[in-house]
């Protein structure tokens, strides 16, 4: 059985849209665009890099698909993330494309739930899903994620996509590997173990 890892920068108040600049993600006149840079670090970049290195494929929404479609064909090939992006399988999730340009890309057809359950009974290795929130809260809400690795970067910004979102289905969640790095950002690796329990002091 295949994982589904959710792999996702996040600010401290959980928003995840459009960190990587002004114009990835507009959409609900979000104007924080590029706020995940600012904050990042080396030891940030390690332990992203060291996570990619266990995908073998990614699972894409449309949108994250097209941010990444537009840039990554054409990006710095010095850059290590070029290749690795470029040739790794890619799996788009999508109601309204009917072709994939970039290489490797295919195409999930019909119900997404259903064609994720097939991918995740098939041969090979770990699945990522990256940015692709309203795809992330879908595979929540119907209990095919395997694993989160989260970077938490000290920023508030009130407003934007979150990736755990009004109505999320409560989930207990087993803490793998949780350090913070010098410039403050909290590297998360959690496990979902079912629903949470509840106590009183």
């Amino acid at each position: 059985m295949r994982r589904i890892i959710v792999c996702t920068f996040l600010t401290l108040d959980g928003v995840m849209q459009a960190p990587g600049g002004p114009d990835e993600d507009p959409e609900s006149g979000f104007a924080h665009g590029g706020w995940q840079k600012p904050t990042d670090d080396e030891e940030v970049g390690a332990a992203v890099a060291g996570w990619y290195e266990d995908f073998e494929a990614m699972l894409l929404g449309r949108k994250t698909y097209d941010i990444f479609a537009s840039y990554w064909p054409g990006a710095d090939p010095a850059n290590p993330f070029t290749a690795r992006m470029n040739d790794m399988p890619k799996y788009v999730a999508s109601r309204t494309l009917t072709s994939l340009d970039w290489q490797n890309s295919t195409l999930l057809r019909g119900d997404t739930v259903e064609a994720v359950r097939a991918l995740k009974a098939s041969q090979g290795g770990d699945i990522s899903v990256v940015g692709s929130g309203d795809l992330a809260q879908t595979l929540m809400r119907h209990g095919l994620v395997d694993e989160y690795r989260l970077t938490v970067h000290p920023v508030i910004l009130g407003t934007g996509k979150r990736l755990f979102a009004d109505g999320a289905i409560p989930t207990a969640l087993e803490p793998v590997a949780v350090t913070a790095t010098k410039g403050g950002t909290v590297v998360c690796v959690y496990r979902p173990t079912g629903a949470p329990t509840y106590d009183s002091y």
